[in-house]
């Protein structure tokens, strides 16, 4: 299984336009949509992005839960609900939708951060404050890992 892995920046240019870095474009070699799927994250002031395939897995663990659920109707609203299905031009890029470059108040730059089977799209100020919060909640837990 091949994964999104380390960081990026790109620029977004005037027509919302902006390049999805080459090796996370290769992760996603094979996939039955030529694009990605991306919503806005409900953990971050972030952009969560992956495969249509990732998503249908994400849709049926969604689905799995009780159908009348205040947790299920939640999720199906903030992440089905909202997921986009943006395709890639012939150099590899997306038009990014306002709607979740103002989620993640991203305008003229993109930080590309590659989590596994997501990446995630930030304004670079907002990811390096979060970073430097992640590395400190990591060097806290870094024990947690050794119980795996």
């Amino acid at each position: 299984m091949n994964i999104f892995l380390s960081k990026y920046t790109n620029n977004v240019d005037k027509k919302g336009r902006v390049s999805i870095p080459a090796s996370y474009r290769l992760v996603l070699n094979g996939e039955s949509f030529n694009g990605i799927v991306a919503y806005p994250s409900f953990k971050n002031k972030c952009i969560e992005v992956c495969s249509l395939s990732r998503l249908e897995e994400l849709g049926k663990i969604i689905m799995n839960l009780d159908p009348y659920s205040v947790e299920r109707d939640a999720f199906e609203t903030v992440v089905l609900g909202q997921a986009v299905q943006l395709p890639f031009d012939s150099e590899g890029r997306v038009i990014l939708p306002k709607f979740l470059a103002d989620h993640g108040n991203i305008s003229d730059q993109v930080c590309f951060v590659g989590k596994g089977v997501v990446f995630e799209m930030w304004q670079p100020h907002n990811f390096e404050i979060y970073l430097s919060s992640a590395r400190q909640i990591a060097q806290d837990n870094r024990l947690t890992l050794k119980n795996i």
